[in-house]
């Protein structure tokens, strides 16, 4: 019996170990360059229309996804952070930072549609499908502004305690969001928009990305000393710690594989495989390019797009490296 045990174990270990050293062949399979300039941001799609957007300067790029063509920008969007696709009401929601609103815009010609008065320094976004709200962290004034996509008014204000960064939902009511400079995951209901916990990070600096499995209550966050954590969503536990790579800011969850990817902005995608509720290994390492820290996931084809640029090279390692003028782009990754 204890043989029989032993070799179970060492058959388990094994298929572990073989998980963790696939291949998936994840490489970038197309570059889509976008002629303007200034930083960015976070990235957006909208499945229903084919749709990529893209936070850039003080504007936002609109790419077809499925083949990289632009079909539309929407100016005017200071210091933009996020963009939100509200699809049920027919709308997107942009964060300007800058400016302190959002930018509401038709999500079939993206025609500009009016503005919402936020908190200070929006950054992250998304819409609950949930609740059918939009929601909008602000970095500056601490909280979380609920806007109603029907009247298009800020319906609630939520205080976090702390820098909010991104955040996801459920889908059954409960709002999680990365607190930066707590280290912390905030829940909050989203019905009587009141904390519900605090979840510690421990051994987390500086939480950026977060993503859900939502079958299995775990989330995914990224965290600035190089780690991702998986909790459970419904307790807080932490079920694990990962080696990730650096200036990582985002991290998607595809449901469908059950792998999640941290964009790492030194130049590479940490590629996490889900095994079971309470095991998770580093299935491999997928190379991109310096200053893709962001990403988003097509769930239609398993694409995922990082924007980045070109530096100059730097001999001062304490000073960031100069952006090449003209050369931002965006990196589709895939099999």
């Amino acid at each position: 019996m204890k043989k029989k045990l032993l070799s179970i174990l060492i058959l388990f270990a094994v298929s572990l170990t073989a998980i963790a050293q696939q291949k998936s062949s994840l490489r970038v399979l197309a570059v889509h360059k976008i002629q303007s300039d200034g930083g960015w941001d976070y990235l957006s799609i909208d499945q229903q229309h084919n749709n990529l957007f893209i936070a850039h300067g003080n504007q936002v790029n609109i790419l077809n996804k499925n083949n990289g063509d632009s079909v539309g920008v929407i100016y005017n969007t200071p210091g933009v952070h996020g963009i939100t696709i509200a699809n049920p009401f027919g709308k997107g929601y942009t964060t300007n930072g800058k400016a302190g609103t959002c930018t509401i815009f038709d999500l079939n010609n993206f025609k500009v549609l009016g503005q919402v008065k936020v908190g200070q320094n929006p950054d992250a976004t998304f819409f609950d499908d949930y609740s059918k709200k939009v929601i909008v962290f602000n970095g500056k004034s601490n909280d979380a502004s609920i806007i109603d996509p029907q009247m298009d008014k800020v319906i609630a204000t939520i205080a976090l305690g702390g820098k909010p960064e991104a955040g996801v939902s459920d889908g059954k009511g409960k709002v999680y969001v990365n607190i930066e400079d707590t280290g912390e995951i905030v829940c909050f209901d989203i019905t009587s928009y009141k904390v519900l916990s605090r979840y510690k990070l421990k051994g987390g600096e500086e939480p950026s990305g977060l993503a859900i499995d939502r079958l299995t209550s775990r989330l995914f966050t990224v965290c600035a000393n190089k780690l991702m954590f998986i909790l459970d969503a419904k307790t807080g536990k932490q079920i694990a710690s990962l080696p990730i790579g650096d200036n990582c800011d985002g991290v998607v969850f595809d449901p469908a594989t059950k792998l999640a990817y941290s964009a790492n902005g030194a130049g590479s995608i940490t590629v996490v495989k889900e095994i079971s509720a309470n095991k998770f290994v580093v299935q491999e390492t997928v190379s991109t390019a310096v200053g893709a820290r962001t990403i988003a996931i097509d769930l239609t084809n398993h694409h995922l797009f990082l924007p980045t640029a070109n530096f100059e090279k730097s001999t001062d390692a304490s000073q960031r490296p100069h952006r090449i003028a003209g050369s931002f782009k965006i990196l589709e990754v895939g099999k």
